[in-house]
């Protein structure tokens, strides 16, 4: 006789974009009406509330929103200890940097942790692997770039409304662009089973 396996937990769709978009638009929102210090410590509380509600969700926790609510929570603070927004808009060059430096450095070791982040949602043989891990390193390193021009050169104002009505939408049709490289490398079923 087998043991029944533990019923997986998972996300309504909107509940999941609400927890991913919610914090980012409360800090867009919160800037628009209190600026860059408010909506600071707004970001940070809804990053933290956004992770507990997924957790409460489905129980367990995913590696990126995780990580990068690590990095508001240490950025928001440097810039609301300090009162200093340098921090907060340094936030997404470093992050991306970050991301962008572990796919390069798992590359290099032949591991590739996009595989061991999105493994439950997509299943590829590992040459749609290799390439998805380098387009996406690739990509993270042109957020960084794109980040540093605008918060350099443009208003704390712009530099928000970038955040939210820039990154997002690129993000977006990055991954987008990206459907034909997963069709071209998906696994078959029993291939996956195998694997």
């Amino acid at each position: 006789m087998t043991e029944p396996q533990p019923v997986k937990r998972t996300m309504h769709p909107l509940v999941k974009l609400a927890t991913e978009v919610g914090p980012i638009a409360a800090f867009f929102f919160a800037n628009a009406k209190y600026g860059i210090f408010t909506a600071t410590g707004v970001f940070m509380v809804c990053m933290v509330a956004s992770l507990i509600v997924s957790y409460m969700l489905v129980r367990k926790l995913a590696i990126l929103p995780l990580v990068t609510c690590g990095f508001v929570l240490v950025f928001g603070g440097l810039t609301l200890w300090l009162n200093d927004d340098l921090f907060i808009k340094l936030k997404p060059t470093i992050i991306n940097i970050l991301f962008a430096g572990i796919l390069f450095t798992g590359l290099a070791l032949k591991k590739y942790f996009l595989q061991i982040v999105m493994g439950e949602v997509i299943q590829l043989d590992l040459l749609g692997w290799h390439k998805l891990t380098i387009r996406w390193a690739c990509f993270f390193l042109v957020l960084a770039v794109l980040n540093e021009i605008v918060w350099r050169n443009f208003s704390t104002d712009a530099w928000v409304t970038f955040k939210v009505f820039g990154i997002m939408p690129l993000t977006m049709v990055f991954a987008l662009s990206q459907v034909s490289l997963l069709n071209t490398h998906q696994l078959a079923p029993e291939e996956n089973k195998k694997s």
